[in-house]
C-alpha cells in the first residue's frame, strides 16, 4: 500500500495530483480548509473505485497538521509521498497596497504551512528509511516581477529553498524533495488577480492535470533518483511575450 498525503486537494493542482495519484494506487489523504469540497474529490475517487480519506484542517496552525500526521501514522503506520501543495496569493499585492495582515496571510498559507506539513512527516520518512515530499512553489519562487506580488514571490522563494534544505539535510535518510515552479495554471488562485482573466487567455495556461502529470512522473521515479526542481510553463508564454514586444 502506498500513501500519498496531498494539501489543498479540494481545488486545482490539489485536486488534480488526488485524483491522478489515487488512479496509480496510492491511498490519498486529503487536506484543506474547506470540508465540502474535499468530500467531493474523494467521493469521486472511490466512485473510480479508488481510497481516499478527508482531514480538513487549516494548515496555517501546526497542531491541526500535526494531528493529519498522527492519523497517517496511526491509521497506516507510513508515508510515501507529501504532495505540499496549499497556498494562496491575495488581491493587494504592490508595495502600496500591503498590509501586515496581508503578509501575515502569505507567509502563513504558503510558507509556515509548507513547513509544518514537511516537519510533520519527516520523522515517519526517517523511521521507514524513505519518502518524497514533493512542493508546489511557482515560478515566482524563482524569478522576481511584480505580477505575483512582493509577499507571494518570497514565500514562494522561501519554499525553493526549503525544498533544497530538506534534500541537504535527508538524502542520507533516502528521503527525496522536490519543488515544482509552475508558471501561470488556470486554477482558482487567479481569481485574486486585480486584472481579471479571459476564458481564452485561461485556457492557454498549464492545466491542474498537467502538473498532476508531471507530479506522478516525480512519484514513480526510482528511490535513488531525486529530481530536485522542476519549471513548467506555457508554451505561450505571456511573460515572454510582453518582454519581446518591450525589446522590439
Amino acid at each position: 500500500m502506498k500513501i500519498a498525503w496531498i494539501t489543498g486537494a479540494g481545488s486545482g493542482i490539489g485536486e488534480a495530483c488526488a485524483i491522478g495519484l489515487a488512479q496509480d494506487g496510492y491511498t490519498v489523504v486529503l487536506s484543506g480548509r474547506r470540508e465540502a469540497p474535499l468530500a467531493d474529490v474523494a467521493g469521486r475517487i472511490t466512485a473510480a473505485g479508488g481510497t481516499a480519506h478527508i482531514r480538513p484542517a487549516d494548515l496555517t496552525r501546526a497542531a491541526e497538521v500535526q494531528a493529519i500526521a498522527d492519523f497517517i501514522q496511526s491509521e497506516f503506520g507510513r508515508i510515501d509521498l507529501l504532495v505540499n501543495n496549499a497556498g494562496l496569493n491575495i488581491t493587494q499585492r504592490a508595495w502600496a497596497d500591503l498590509t501586515p495582515a496581508g503578509v501575515d496571510e502569505l507567509v502563513g498559507g504558503n510558507l509556515s504551512s509548507a513547513f509544518y506539513c514537511s516537519i510533520a512527516v519527516l520523522p515517519m520518512m526517517r523511521a521507514q528509511g524513505g519518502g518524497l515530499l514533493l512542493h508546489t512553489a511557482s515560478m515566482a519562487g524563482r524569478f522576481v516581477s511584480p505580477l505575483s506580488g512582493a509577499g507571494y514571490t518570497a514565500t514562494k522563494h522561501g519554499v525553493v529553498a526549503m525544498s533544497h534544505s530538506i534534500n541537504m539535510e535527508e538524502c542520507g535518510h533516502g528521503i527525496r524533495s522536490t519543488v515544482m515552479c509552475p508558471g501561470e495554471v488556470s486554477t482558482p488562485i487567479l481569481d485574486k488577480r486585480p486584472n481579471k482573466l479571459s476564458a481564452e487567455q485561461r485556457a492557454e495556461m498549464v492545466q491542474p492535470e498537467d502538473c498532476a502529470a508531471l507530479v506522478r512522473f516525480v512519484a514513480g521515479m526510482p528511490p535513488h533518483v531525486c529530481i530536485n526542481e522542476v519549471l513548467i510553463t506555457p508554451t505561450r508564454n505571456r511573460a515572454y511575450l510582453a518582454a519581446m514586444e518591450r525589446k522590439l
